[in-house]
């Protein structure tokens, strides 16, 4: 190798190194079918802040805080619902998108908008169910081909016409969450040198705003479309 072609490459590894690293939240789009559960949409959040470094691993529902009959008849008390891994992973991941920090706050801001702590967390089966929540997001990302009436009780095929609609736009998906998760790599520890990422994934706080343990998901009392 000669002199130069070394300080070449030097150069460019300086480079890597110097600049910032490349980063972002991606919001990834799922739907649970029939099974030991109800049929339910819901999305996660997971990357790395542009602005802070700081590692995002989390997800968000939206529910009826009890199974009733009143669920039929009207609105009931709603709640965010926080998914388990086990069902993460038998879930299917429909599509992802790559999110600015902008566009994350406002992600943040429809989960305080809907908790039931925080802002207005009625359901409603027919008008605010998990596909509304998850079709808001969707909005907010400013996704088009969002109105789909006779899929807002259908999340898998909620998802997918919108996933159709936005080819060009976001990753398509329809994978496993098993292997969709087994896909994904660590994420780097807050405050790791550019570059460098921990020998197992970070698992950080869920970004603000904080959910109470109670509002953490059951696979027998999960209420949804």
């Amino acid at each position: 190798m000669t002199k130069s072609l070394r300080l070449l490459l030097a150069f460019a590894l300086w480079i890597g190194w110097a600049l910032p690293a490349q980063a972002a939240v991606t919001i990834t789009f799922w739907s649970h079918e029939l099974g030991n559960s109800f049929p339910h949409a819901f999305f996660s959040l997971r990357g790395t802040v542009d602005a802070t470094g700081q590692p995002v691993d989390a997800n968000y529902g939206f529910t009826a805080k009890s199974v009733s009959p009143a669920i039929l008849m009207g609105t009931v008390p709603g709640r965010l619902d926080i998914s388990k891994p086990f069902y993460i992973s038998t879930s299917d991941a429909q599509f992802s998108y790559v999110m600015i920090d902008a566009q994350y706050g406002d992600i943040l801001a429809l989960v305080a908008a809907w908790d039931d702590k925080t802002g207005d967390g009625h359901y409603n089966l027919n008008r605010r169910n998990c596909v509304h929540f998850v079709q808001e997001a969707a909005r907010r990302l400013g996704l088009i081909g969002l109105d789909h009436p006779e899929l807002m009780k259908k999340p898998r095929s909620y998802l997918k016409a919108v996933a159709s609609a936005n080819a060009d736009r976001v990753t398509v998906l329809g994978m496993s969450g098993k292997a969709y998760l087994a896909s994904l790599l660590p994420l780097p520890a807050f405050g790791a040198p550019i570059g460098q990422v921990p020998l197992a994934p970070a698992v950080p706080p869920a970004p603000t705003p904080a959910v109470p343990s109670s509002a953490t998901s059951s696979t027998t009392s999960r209420i949804d479309s």
